[in-house]
């Protein structure tokens, strides 16, 4: 007994010497209100009054009233001196805000500062000032909670479609979908290619920024830029396709519960494109997870309980790393105020993290370097993901079990979440951790690119080959963006985006022929061409995109990569480059043993006469008319994405602690 009291009274010793330290008696307590002013239209000029009042039983000092770093088009209309309030007295402050004729929207902060230490958490430094923040916005916008939450609204009507009319279900998905496909195409006609940091609102488009949880400083906060629009564009047409894709999952297998996992999903990945509070990011990446599960391990095939557990602890393990690599950079951010003045000792905010921080100068932990141990932590999660070597193994059973729309999502979109959290949150927060590693990265994308296509040359099932080509071809995205090049960056951001369409192609026509044969194996077919030759016009368009023939997207993203990449690795330049030649290998094999000789009479009745449908033609179409403009006309993914990867690189080139250049307040 004696022993616990001990221990008790060493517990709470330093717990009552910081009572004893806290300031009695008088104190001054500042009020403001509101604290958060927003203005309808981020075009037109506006104005608001601001009451500051003493609520507190001492004199209060405003010492300064400031404008925050970044709040361009914002002006304090009543400049005055420091000044002192006694209790109960109270001052107006005006802003205004000035539209720059660009800006659809324009963020700000007003900095107040006074000897208010009831302002930040450390109420015993009573010398130093204290600066409560009030929000200042102009314009709103509601089209990414659009993309990100519509899908949600379709999954009630799944479940109102009457019993004996489950088909009705798949159209509820399909136009579930299309509205985010729809917001998409707006997203990207007015998506302002130029704006990057250097105009204000860091770089960001399309804001949405509101506080979630106070007590923690955790936003809702959402925007795009050229790091993450296309991302945004890609996430929402492969959706859509993969719907249509879905028309070959039988309607008896509770086709209701199929759809509402894959609406459930469709939310989860647009999250994670939009997201820029570090914990939105998490939740939205831990609400894929469970929809992919039960897709794969319900609608799979014979071993699917097998691929969706494998799946599921692989991808648990990275989110663990993330969730102690978030908590770490939370807790060794300096104090900032939320979206609505709200004075923060830390914060979630990755644009802050990555400006207004930084982690080189956080002292070790464990012994090792913070902010390289962190990075490898975040870096591990995210190449769980891609999938990169050795962490790669989860995906080729994934895909030969997930039904094909699934297959389609899983490569199209999922393998892009791990290389844009790179991006997004590897490289911008740490950067000189990322320099430290950029050696590492470029080894394991040429591996990847070598081993996958090794891997790939060596399967017999289409399914399987299709998988590991996709492992070869993430590498390149790894190898483009360890260059830290405008040109290797720009690469692996297409890379990115052609692969995305192009092996979602692919998929599809894997499913194309398993519906009629019911049977993936490379060295069963033969002569399909002469039966289906539409189809086979389709597959010899996906193939040659994938193994990068000069003309389709394939090519021209790999060659900005190399590009990128060789003055900084010449030699592993090199090494990447031959696996071009093992790409075209296993490419023109698989073409040679499906498409060309003769004709296996075994799969007569099965493919002679059932040549590509409507609805196949219509979810084929899409995809082989980008893989076909992007293959001549690059630019309008190019120029989009130009400013952002500008950005990033910047960035990485000056380190941390560009607030101002970043423009946050």
């Amino acid at each position: 007994m004696k022993i616990k009291l001990t221990l008790l009274a060493v517990l709470l010793t330093p717990a009552l010497a910081w009572a004893q330290q806290v300031p009695t008696g008088p104190a001054p307590k500042l009020e403001v209100a509101p604290r958060q002013v927003v203005l309808s239209s981020g075009t037109q000029p506006g104005a608001q009054t601001i009451a500051l009042r003493n609520v507190g039983t001492a004199p209060l000092e405003i010492r300064a009233l400031r404008m925050a770093p970044g709040s361009e088009g914002w002006q304090i209309t009543t400049p005055m001196p420091a000044q002192t309030l006694p209790p109960g007295a109270q001052l107006q402050v005006r802003v205004a805000f000035t539209p720059d004729g660009k800006r659809r929207q324009s963020f700000g902060g007003l900095q107040i500062v006074s000897n208010d230490s009831t302002q930040i958490d450390d109420p015993h430094t009573p010398e130093i000032d204290y600066t409560t923040g009030v929000s200042l916005r102009a314009g709103s916008s509601w089209l990414l909670s659009l993309m990100v939450f519509f899908p949600l609204l379709g999954i009630p009507f799944l479940f109102m479609v009457p019993r004996g009319k489950e088909h009705l279900t798949r159209w509820v998905a399909v136009a579930a979908a299309a509205v985010p496909m729809v917001a998409a195409i707006y997203l990207y006609q007015h998506f302002d290619p130029n704006w990057g940091v250097k105009n204000g609102n860091s770089g960001l488009q399309f804001i949405e920024h509101a506080v979630w949880v106070r007590s923690f400083n955790i936003e809702f906060y959402m925007g795009v830029d050229g790091v993450s629009v296309m991302m945004v564009i890609l996430t929402a047409l492969v959706c859509l396709i993969a719907v249509g894709a879905s028309w070959s999952v039988p309607l008896e297998r509770s086709i209701r519960g199929y759809f509402t996992m894959f609406l459930l999903l469709e939310t989860g990945m647009m999250g994670v494109f939009c997201a820029l509070d570090f914990f939105l990011f998490y939740v939205f990446w831990e609400v894929m997870l469970l929809p992919m599960y039960f897709l794969i391990g319900i609608w799979g095939g014979p071993r699917k309980e097998y691929a969706a557990i494998k799946f599921f602890l692989y991808t648990l393990a990275g989110s663990v790393l993330m969730l102690l690599a978030l908590i770490a950079l939370y807790y060794n951010s300096a104090p900032t105020y939320l979206v609505d003045g709200t004075p923060a000792s830390h914060t979630f905010d990755i644009l802050k993290m990555a400006y207004a921080n930084s982690y080189a100068n956080v002292p070790p932990i464990l012994g090792m370097n913070f902010a390289r141990l962190v990075w490898v932590g975040l870096f591990i999660g995210f190449a769980i993901k891609v999938p990169m070597f050795p962490f790669h193994t989860w995906l080729p059973d994934a895909h030969v079990e997930a039904p094909t729309a699934i297959s389609v999502i899983l490569a199209g979109v999922l393998l892009k979440m791990g290389t844009y959290g790179m991006m997004r949150i590897n490289f911008p927060i740490l950067p000189e951790a990322t320099t430290w590693a950029s050696v590492g990265v470029a080894v394991f994308g040429v591996i990847n690119i070598l081993y996958g296509a090794l891997c790939a040359m060596a399967q017999k099932d289409l399914k399987k080959l299709v998988a590991y080509s996709s492992v070869s071809h993430m590498g390149y995205c790894l190898l483009g963006m360890a260059a830290f090049t405008g040109t290797g960056m720009s690469g692996a951001m297409l890379q990115m985006f052609n692969h995305g369409t192009i092996t979602s192609m692919l998929f599809m026509l894997v499913g194309v022929i398993y519906d009629r044969a019911h049977t993936r194996g490379v060295d069963e077919f033969g002569g399909v061409a002469q039966v289906m030759p539409v189809y086979a016009a389709f597959f010899g368009l996906a193939f040659m995109a994938s193994l990068g023939l000069p003309g389709l997207s394939g090519f021209i993203s790999e060659a900005l990569v190399f590009l990128g990449a060789f003055p900084v690795f010449k030699v592993m330049t090199i090494l990447a480059a031959t696996g071009v030649i093992i790409t075209a290998g296993y490419h023109l094999w698989a073409i040679q043993r499906i498409q060309l000789g003769p004709f296996n009479p075994r799969w007569e009745s099965a493919l002679k006469g059932h040549d590509m449908d409507r609805r196949e033609w219509a979810t084929l179409l899409p995809l082989a008319a980008i893989v076909l403009v992007l293959g001549f006309y690059p630019t309008p993914v190019l120029d989009t994405i130009k400013t952002g990867m500008g950005d990033l690189v910047n960035l990485l080139a000056h380190g941390q602690g560009a607030a101002s250049i970043a423009g946050l307040p």
